[in-house]
């Protein structure tokens, strides 16, 4: 990027983010997450960093927040209340430490003080004398707004600090000596400045949000923008019912303190509540192994965080650092990988899936998101690319929150530059060149061409997945080596297969030869259900399958072989189908056809030469008959595909998407917006543990 695309660049960035700044420090409106601002700030600043004549005293990175609202009273901070510079990987925070070492005396030795950085309203305490005086909001940094008689209610700030002699006797049992006896000379300071954060726990925002249903309000979005809110009510009533919490974590004062740590342990014995997880580390091995343990925990706390501060422990040295532009260079902002992120869409293909839908597919830069680089995301069909109003160029925000599968979650227009591309689905498969239709509504494009190469390689991919043959260490990989070197022409093939055809492709050699053979002889019985899963009937999903077999297990007053089922699968009818539960006209003609279809006849019988055993359907109650469930985040135990087979298995039915008629939503370490919408619908949520016990 040269220094003019990269001043336009700046400019559209600037405006963005500060759009988003104000909707949310003076209006408390949460527009985007707080992770895409931060990364688009992280892009601003390193811009900056790229070009540094192009830094402008209006831009975002130098400056803190919004102008505060008018409804309360100004303060003028005696310090400013400064905002942190962000890392988001390892990389950052060793290029951190790089620049501070340059500034401190050659040798220093340098410790650090961790702290979980909350996600919740940063908030400053006067006490003079003893007495609480005064609290208030960050506002722009220099200037906020007085909440002091909102922030009485809040019973984890003190009214009044601890006495002289109970401070001296803490500060003894911490083995701070030293200062208990200046405290006994001197006695504690007139004026005390602490600062911290004031959060909402989840299980009280979940309480909040049940409230807001039942009165017929939309949930909120998060807890930080209910504590946030609560904070700024003009009746202390509200804020009172809102059971906020505090904890501190920094204090100005003239007390001689040499350390960062020393300050939590003096705001601990004056009283205040600090974070007991909080600790000095001496290199950043310490720094990098707290960070990933506290990512491990962060789902199991009871509150939310997005990282981890890392401070210059000593106090000297934290000094001696500075500011620049508005962050300490002492400290930084350690987020985790963001659940969200914003990439540029550099293309948009067609895939081609094996019951001939075509699929739009983005083309991301690769990005980070939750952990992982992320180049491509689903667009799913037409409809999903008119809602987003998504063009070739755009710049998105990927979400990986609660789900397995990238998606985008929105277009960000106003930082198109006018070289963007519209998309346009094909008129022509774009694998076999035939001429593509679509579906009733306009919605589904269709290659209709049974033969496509690219139908049957899809065919083949579902055919060894799990829910179907399951056939472990035969992925997408291996079927396209084996499909190239002419070695298997559908999935029947596979059960020829013998080492010596697989040792010999590169990559590979005997004993990964020896695996794979042995894998597929493993699944040569298969129930029923799963068997007819594997087939690629259109609209037979893992659900229908467990019907289906059903019904011809009662139609036969057996298990059918392979053989059984290609004699009465030529002579199903869609009357007799349609009196299976859920069952339509159009599934049951979808099967009709399917059975009809000659050359699905010719693949049954190769199936049937290869000695398959079908066995009774997997089902194994009826439990959960009549329940819907509907699966959000990651689950501990057990796979998504393991806990849908698991409902299924038990009668019940598994749903994509959450609506008033859906039984439970299951909810699992970062859940999606599946999640929210439970919430606003007034669904059932249940957890890991109570799902398990369900099933």
């Amino acid at each position: 990027m040269d220094k003019e695309e990269a001043k336009e660049r700046i400019e559209k960035l600037k405006k963005e983010i500060e759009k988003y700044r104000y909707a949310y420090h003076v209006l408390n409106q949460s527009l985007i997450s707080d992770e895409i601002l931060d990364s688009l700030k992280k892009e601003l600043y390193d811009l900056e960093q790229q070009f540094p004549d192009l830094i402008t005293p209006d831009s975002p990175t130098q400056r803190v927040g919004g102008e505060p609202l008018k409804f309360f009273k100004k303060v003028r901070h005696k310090f400013p209340m400064l905002s942190l510079n962000d890392a988001f990987s390892e990389k950052d925070v060793e290029d951190w430490y790089e620049r501070i070492k340059k500034l401190l005396p050659l040798g220093a030795k340098i410790d650090f003080y961790c702290e979980q950085k909350f996600d919740g309203l940063a908030i400053s305490l006067t006490y003079q004398n003893g007495l609480f005086q005064r609290g208030a909001t960050r506002g722009n940094g220099l200037v906020g707004e007085d909440v002091t008689n909102n922030l009485k209610t809040i019973d984890s700030i003190p009214l009044r600090l601890l006495e002289k002699e109970m401070v001296i006797k803490n500060l003894e049992d911490l083995k701070m000596n030293d200062l208990s006896d200046y405290l006994r000379e001197k006695g504690l300071p007139a004026e005390i400045e602490v600062r911290g954060e004031v959060l909402l726990t989840k299980k009280e925002f979940q309480r909040i949000n049940n409230e807001q249903i039942k009165q017929g309000f939309p949930p909120y979005a998060n807890p930080r923008n209910v504590a946030a809110g609560s904070v700024r009510q003009l009746d202390p009533k509200i804020t009172a019912s809102r059971h906020l919490v505090f904890f501190a974590y920094e204090l100005l004062t003239d007390l001689p303190l040499k350390t960062h740590e020393e300050k939590h342990l003096v705001l601990r014995a004056l009283g205040f509540k600090t974070h007991i997880d909080n600790k000095r580390v001496e290199t950043l091995e310490d720094v990098f192994k707290i960070h990933k343990e506290l990512e491990q925990k962060r789902e199991s706390l009871e509150y939310e965080i997005d990282g981890m501060v890392v401070i210059v422990n000593n106090n000297q040295y934290f000094e001696m650092l500075g500011v620049v532009g508005k962050a300490p260079r002492g400290a930084i902002a350690y987020k985790f990988p963001p659940k969200e992120a914003v990439t540029i869409v550099e293309d948009i293909i067609v895939q081609v899936g094996r019951t001939g839908v075509l699929t739009p597919v983005a083309i991301l830069k690769p990005v980070m998101v939750s952990g992982v680089m992320i180049s491509r995301a689903t667009l799913h069909n037409k409809e999903e690319i008119k809602r987003l109003g998504i063009k070739i160029g755009d710049n998105v925000i990927v979400s990986r929150a609660g789900d397995v599968i990238p998606q985008i979650v929105k277009v960000l227009p106003d930082l198109r530059t006018g070289k963007e591309k519209e998309f346009k689905m094909p008129d022509n498969c774009p694998v076999c060149h035939q001429k593509v239709v679509e579906d009733k509504g306009g919605i589904i494009v269709r290659c209709q061409n049974k033969n496509c190469p690219a139908r049957s390689l899809e065919r083949i991919y579902h055919f060894v997945q799990k829910g179907a043959f399951d056939i472990n260490g035969v992925g997408p990989k291996i079927i396209d080596r084996l499909v190239d070197e002419n070695l298997i022409q559908d999935a029947s093939d596979l059960f020829d297969l013998r080492e010596g055809d697989i040792a010999p492709l590169k990559g590979y050699g005997e004993k990964s030869a020896k695996k794979i053979i042995s894998a597929i002889q493993k699944v040569k019985e298969i129930e029923l259900n799963r068997f007819i899963y594997a087939l690629s009937i259109p609209r037979v999903g893992e659900e229908n399958a467990l019907l289906l077999a059903q019904f011809l297990e009662n139609k036969l007053k057996k298990t059918p072989q392979i053989k059984d089922l290609i004699e009465v699968g030529k002579k199903l009818t869609v009357e007799e189908m349609t009196k299976i539960p859920s069952f339509g006209p159009e599934i049951s003609q979808a099967i009709k056809e399917w059975f009809a279809d000659r050359t699905n006849q010719r693949f049954l019988e190769k199936l049937q030469q290869k000695n398959i055993k079908i066995l009774p359907t997997s089902k194994s109650s009826d439990k959960l008959k009549g329940l819907s469930f509907v699966l959000t985040g990651t689950l501990k135990s057990l796979t998504r595909e393991e806990a849908k087979r698991r409902i299924i298995e038990r009668g019940g039915k598994v749903n994509e998407s959450v609506s008033s008629k859906t039984s439970y939503l299951v909810k699992g370490e970062n859940p999606g917006s599946k999640y929210e919408k439970a919430l606003k619908l007034g669904v059932k949520i249940i957890d890991e543990k109570e799902f398990l016990k369900m099933i």
